[in-house]
């Protein structure tokens, strides 16, 4: 198992800027890759980003590139998401997610454990 806890979001103005974090523990040595996905109201949970845990190779939703930064400290075994320039329309409950497939991509299925979300929200 593996238990993951996100925290850092809250409450910005557009054009400002945030860090989540998501502190890993458990059985981390099976992690394949790290991700981050949002839900809003009424919405379904989508794919922010991702990283592999071996290698460091990234991934980001068109939405966010450019913008978003997904990065780690192994020592910490923590996951980062930098978020710059946010806009109205990242306000979402943010998740963290672990996979032990390297098959991963970005649907939240192929992912095997979740945090419990932290909320991000952008006023105009």
């Amino acid at each position: 198992q593996v238990q993951l806890v996100e925290s850092g979001g809250g409450l910005v103005q557009a054009g400002g800027a945030l860090r989540l974090s998501c502190a890993a523990s458990g059985r981390t040595s099976s992690t394949y890759a790290m991700g981050w996905f949002r839900q809003a109201p009424g919405k379904e949970r989508v794919f922010v980003a991702r990283l592999n845990w071996s290698g460091g190779r990234t991934y980001y939703a068109d939405s966010v590139k450019g913008r978003f930064t997904i990065s780690r400290d192994n020592g910490k075994n923590t996951v980062y998401l930098e978020m710059n320039s946010l806009k109205p329309e990242d306000t979402a409950v943010y998740y963290c997610a672990a996979a032990n497939s390297a098959a991963v991509g970005i649907s939240p299925r192929e992912y095997d454990y979740w945090g419990q979300g932290t909320q991000v929200t952008v006023t105009s």
